[in-house]
């Protein structure tokens, strides 16, 4: 688990009188800088962020003052995460206003960056329900339905369709008065990961969009501090916020982060991929990986490896799935993308988190923390340099009060032939019975039918999921992916071989190249069977004599 603070943070700064003063006054000792620079390389020249004393009662007021008299701009004013205000202009005027009394520490802009690595589906929800293995489903008790979950990333796509309309704008540092629409597609995916109703932890939550990296998915300290600070400032409990992003260390954030948590707000955040170079390093060395009280995330692949790139150290809580990670996309309402990062990883935990939530909304950030981490799969992640290396596991997390339900176990079978496909549920309830179904086919049409048919554009993969809930409410989801062609039997190779048992025809077919759990057989035009597609099958047409078919 992560050290104290204190351990972590910068010497404390020198603050003395209001008026302006000279760099190095007599006595100033200039082995303790009066303010904190970035390192060469990830420094924003001439932004600076200025945290106040928590005595301070007019922040924005106090900044006005400061800002003009050093002849320069406050752009953010901080009032509820931090006290203080983001300051644009020279250096000296950064030393002067970390001298001033009513100032603890100045600290040198620097870029924020989301963590993301595209790569080449999704088995993570799949992975954090079980103590090991996978099975091709996601099993769940409750929903986090009437949580909020708040998404400190790049905005959200709020009308793609796996959100249900349940994503809404929250606040935008990056255009002044914006949506918070994101145009970058992280945010998006991470959001989708949290709360959406396909590729999602907690399928009910409410999301937030909170936009501070830009299309680039590149960003700042001070505008990912004011969205911190907005997040403090409006949250609405039972929350959960996500932070699948990084950038060196920052006094600032880490305190703005430590202090909405103290606020009643429980922040997953990622532990980061690695350096430029995609060296992995110490978690500890990274804002806001190495705030002690939020829950730091580490990234496995599906065997359950600690990925190349996660970074290490005792700042790393525990981890959850990170490695090709499929969720929504900004590109279109049923869009997917496949992409890897601890910023994959944390979403799972935020869901998770919005889970506990649901079933316990008086927990504090603290219980969340240690509930989550308590039911963790314990030592089972390898290739790990921390002593936390435990993974996510959710199907603990039950709805309080009376006896526990069993969530239903989805599953389905399809056949398809052409662009048409058919299903069967073959869902399950150990204790109870299916209610309803949702189907979702992706390409954005959805059914309630038991055994719905759905016929497709276009030649093309899609990723067909399937939920369904019992009749006490619990849900159970899964996917599986169908391809279609608009020839029956384009892609497919089929042999025949006939024969006669005591005089009686007889065909042993064998194939290969077609999709789907069921194949349909047909003779001259008609369908006689539907079978198994494992690739072999005989028709025993019983006709005495000779003949040929197609």
């Amino acid at each position: 688990m992560k050290r104290g603070l204190a351990l972590l943070l910068p010497v404390a700064l020198v603050a003395c009188q209001d008026a302006p003063e000279p760099l190095a006054p007599t006595g100033t000792d200039l082995s303790a800088p009066s303010f904190s620079q970035s390192q060469a390389g990830e420094a924003i020249p001439g932004q600076y962020i200025v945290v106040f004393n928590n005595g301070v009662a007019d922040a924005p007021g106090l900044a006005r003052r400061l800002a003009q008299q050093q002849g320069g701009e406050a752009f953010y004013t901080y009032e509820h995460a931090l006290k203080g205000f983001a300051f644009r202009g020279s250096g000296q005027a950064a030393e002067a206003l970390a001298r001033n009394s009513n100032v603890a520490y100045v600290e040198q802009d620097q870029v924020m960056q989301a963590i993301a690595t595209q790569t080449g589906a999704t088995w993570g929800l799949d992975r954090i329900d079980a103590r090991s293995g996978l099975d091709t489903n996601y099993t769940y008790n409750v929903t986090g339905s009437g949580v909020s979950s708040y998404v400190i990333d790049t905005g959200i796509l709020l009308t793609h369709q796996d959100f249900g309309g349940r994503a809404v704008t929250g606040f935008d540092a990056i255009t002044s008065g914006g949506t918070a629409t994101d145009c970058n597609g992280h945010g998006t995916h991470v959001a989708g990961t949290m709360g959406g109703t396909t590729w999602g932890v907690a399928k009910a939550t409410k999301l937030y969009a909170v936009r501070v990296l830009d299309c680039n998915g590149s960003g700042t300290n001070t505008g990912v501090i004011a969205g911190v600070d907005w997040v403090t400032a409006n949250h609405l409990k039972p929350a959960v916020a996500n932070m699948s992003l990084g950038g060196g260390a920052s006094t600032a954030l880490d305190d703005a982060v430590s202090n909405s948590i103290a606020a009643g707000v429980s922040y997953s955040v990622a532990a980061g991929n690695g350096d430029r170079l995609g060296r992995q390093v110490d978690a500890c060395t990274v804002s806001p990986a190495r705030v002690p009280n939020a829950m730091t995330i580490g990234a496995t692949t599906n065997t359950d490896a600690k990925t190349s790139w996660s970074n290490y150290g005792n700042c790393v809580d525990f981890f959850a799935p990170g490695a090709s990670i499929t969720s929504a996309w900004h590109t279109s309402t049923t869009a997917t993308n496949t992409i890897s990062g601890t910023s994959m990883a944390a979403p799972h935990v935020a869901g998770a988190a919005a889970l506990y939530l649901h079933a316990n909304p008086g927990a504090s950030p603290q219980q969340v923390r240690d509930a989550l981490y308590n039911m963790t799969t314990k030592n089972i992640v390898t290739s790990s340099s921390t002593t936390n290396n435990h993974l996510l596991y959710t199907l603990d997390i039950k709805s309080s009060g009376g006896t526990t339900n069993a969530a239903p176990k989805a599953s389905f079978n399809y056949s398809c032939s052409g662009l048409t496909c058919s299903f069967t549920d073959t869902s399950t309830d150990s204790d109870g019975q299916i209610a309803s179904r949702s189907w979702v086919f992706g390409d954005g049409a959805t059914s309630t039918a038991t055994n719905p048919s759905r016929t497709y554009g276009a030649s093309g993969t899609y990723t067909v999921a399937l939920t369904v809930t019992d009749d006490k409410g619990a849900t159970g989801t899964t996917s599986q992916t169908v391809t279609v062609s608009s020839s029956t039997t384009e892609g497919i190779t089929l042999s025949a071989t006939g024969y006669k048992v005591k005089g009686s025809q007889a065909v042993d077919l064998i194939w290969s190249g077609a999709s789907g759990t069921n194949v349909d057989v047909f003779r001259d035009g008609s369908k006689i069977t539907t079978t198994a597609n494992d690739e072999s099958h005989t028709d025993n047409i019983g006709t005495k004599g000779g003949g040929s078919y197609t």
